[in-house]
Order: C-alpha cells, then structure tokens, then sequence
C-alpha cells in the first residue's frame, strides 16, 4: 500500500486556511494546534476608558463639596443661635454743610460751642427738678391742703343745720349736703349730718392744727350725736371731704330756741 496516498476516512485537509480568531484555525486546522493539541482562544482584555474614571472622580468631588457646604451652613447657624446677623447700618448723612462749603471757615462744622453743650445738659421746666413729695397737695379749687377757706363765728340753731362747704356756711336746700346741727336733749346735743364726723380734742394746751384733725379724724371721728359745752374744742370732717376745727363759744336754749355759737375754722382738702 502507498503511504502518498490518503489514507482511508481520514478527512481531507482544505485547500486554504479557515478565518477565524482561533489559534488552531492558523497553526493547525479542525479544532487543533499544529502540535496536535485542542485550539485555545485567546483571552479578551477590556481596556476601560480613561473617560469614565474622570466622570466618577468629578462626581465624587462634587458630592463631598456639597457636604461640607451643608455641614458648615449647620454649623455656623447653630453658633449664631438662631439670630441672623445684624445688618450693616449706613451712616447718617448731615444735612449741614461742611466749613468749607458754608465759606471757609476753619472752626470744624461738628464741633459743639459751649452754648449747644449747655443746652443739651439743660433740663426743661425749672420745676421738674422737684419730687411729688415735696409739692404740697392741692384741693379741686387750686389751693394747697390746708389752707384756710373760712374763718369765723358760726350760729348753729335747731332745725336749721348748717353746710360747712359753703363759704360762708349756710343752710343748704339740699339736706343731705348739710353737715351740722344742734338739739335740746336734757342739755345741748350735736349731730352729724350727711356723713360728717367729729372728734372732741382731748389736748388743752393747744387748739388743734390742720395736720392734727387730718390725722386723727378719718379713723377716729364718729358720726354719733354728741353732748357739748361750752369751751370745748371739736375736730371735724364735713361730708365733702373738708377738715374742720369748731369750739364752743356759747349754748342757749332748752327747747325750739336751741342754739349754740361756735369759732369754726374750715380748711381746705
């Protein structure tokens, strides 16, 4: 048998080598290396764009920068507590004009002359300067507490009261305005009228003061009838509101003819 000649079943090898990537394709053909071995592929590297790399590193930058920004925001107003910052005031322009415009003159236009400075140390009204405590109170009319409205001798009968607001005190048509009058009643009675009181003075070495009834008569006079006599010296309050001081210069009568004299002095409130 010739060994030229093809050997049975065995396959016929191709006119041309097979494209292909194969590495058996070129060295040997059907699937084997020129050696005889099984055709390995070649491995397939992926190459990466340096393109990509830079779109994942400017992300990344651009994330953390917006962090910080929010973190620094937080930290800021948290020290601020909650208060924003205050807002740059303009200076106040003067409406006067400078030395130089007004003329050229050297004194500097701000500069205070003794005169302004007096007056900015000035008080206005000379009589601000003194305290409520020391200003004497005054009544409805104007005049200060204590003042005498009237003085003088007052007759007091029965059945005709007399009003002490008056000036001079005289018997009001209005009864309830009347604060005094006088009754027989086994001697000579005094009664308070309309919410009048009066206090009898105690004190016989002094005829009492404005000052002395004032501090005695709201809390120590009564609106009782009283007996009187003759010398004797009463504190009083009239239904107005007006301290008064009466003494007994005279009692007559037992009966309708009761009457009774007295040194009224009525001050105002």
């Amino acid at each position: 048998m010739n060994s030229e000649e093809p050997r049975q079943n065995w396959p016929t090898p191709p006119g041309h080598p097979p494209a292909g990537p194969t590495r058996g394709a070129y060295d040997g053909y059907d699937g084997y290396d020129g050696y005889g071995g099984p055709a390995t592929t070649a491995p397939v590297v992926q190459v990466r764009s340096n393109s990509h790399r830079g779109a994942w590193i400017g992300a990344g930058a651009t994330l953390v920068a917006a962090v910080i920004g929010v973190v620094g925001t937080y930290m800021v107003s948290g020290n601020n507590g909650g208060q924003s910052a205050p807002q740059a005031q303009t200076p106040a322009t003067s409406a006067t004009p400078s030395a130089a415009e007004a003329g050229g003159d050297d004194t500097p236009a701000d500069s205070p002359t003794g005169t302004d400075s007096s007056r900015s140390t000035a008080t206005p009204g000379a009589d601000s300067s003194r305290s409520p405590e020391t200003q004497a109170p005054r009544s409805p009319t104007g005049k200060p507490g204590g003042t005498v409205e009237w003085q003088g001798a007052l007759a007091i009968e029965w059945a005709e009261p007399k009003d002490l607001d008056s000036a001079p005190p005289a018997e009001s048509e209005i009864r309830e305005e009347n604060d005094f009058s006088v009754y027989p009643f086994g001697s000579t009675m005094l009664r308070p009228e309309g919410g009048a009181k009066a206090l009898v003075w105690k004190d016989s070495t002094k005829a009492p003061s404005y000052a002395d009834c004032a501090g005695v008569i709201e809390t120590l006079g009564t609106s009782e009838d009283m007996k009187v006599k003759t010398g004797m010296v009463l504190c009083a309050s009239t239904n107005d509101g007006r301290v008064a001081r009466l003494t007994v210069k005279e009692l007559a009568g037992q009966s309708s003819d009761t009457r009774g004299v007295f040194d009224v002095v009525v001050w105002s409130h």
